[in-house]
């Protein structure tokens, strides 16, 4: 009986410590093109929230009714239609079967496009601010490793003084447009995530 007791509780103790461990390795992000982890949701969640916030600064919009504007979206890409859930119905059409190599390209495209964007954004005069290419570049590296630009610093563009509010109006339709694709991304990765597809 002694036996059993001095075996028993280092087990129970290696046990006790070796479940967290394996919780924190399960949220370890995807480095290439494959199931999406919590953690990836939780990047993309934060991403959409960081630009839900840039769209509602008022020194950024002053003068602007972002609310009221169009959106311009990136049409190079077709991420709404290739990574609809299959036996879906979007816009008339049915998806039978759901192509997961062409959903995370139309994804990566999408990222390195407004990646692209935001980092332009960088004049001082124009403040989007750092949460949103934080955010962004934390989802990328993290969940689309593969969709890396080959260098971060080479979009850079340098400020060329005052905001204007032609830019202004801009940046809010590009980011209203980034704000619905990344809804749209939020909800494929929770769709990736279920194992559903």
């Amino acid at each position: 009986m002694l036996l059993v007791k001095l075996y028993f509780a280092p087990a129970l103790l290696l046990l006790v410590l070796s479940c967290p461990l394996w919780h924190v390795s399960q949220a370890v992000p995807v480095m290439s093109k494959g199931q999406m982890t919590d953690s990836c949701v939780l990047y993309a969640r934060t991403l959409l929230q960081n630009i839900t916030d840039a769209l509602a600064q008022r020194n950024l919009f002053s003068g602007i009714d972002c609310k009221e504007q169009s959106m311009q979206l990136n049409t190079k890409s077709n991420t709404p239609s290739v990574c609809a859930p299959k036996e879906s119905t979007c816009s008339g059409n049915t998806v039978s079967e759901f192509n997961l190599e062409s959903c995370l390209t139309n994804i990566g495209e999408d990222l390195q496009h407004y990646y692209k964007f935001v980092v332009a954004q960088s004049d001082p005069d124009c403040p989007l601010g750092p949460a949103v290419l934080f955010s962004l570049r934390e989802l990328m590296e993290n969940c689309f490793a593969w969709s890396l630009l080959s260098d971060w610093t080479s979009e850079q563009v340098a400020a060329d003084g005052q905001c204007t509010y032609d830019e202004r109006l801009s940046l809010c339709k590009i980011l209203k447009g980034f704000q619905v694709r990344t809804i749209t991304i939020n909800r494929v990765i929770g769709y990736l995530n279920s194992g559903e597809h």
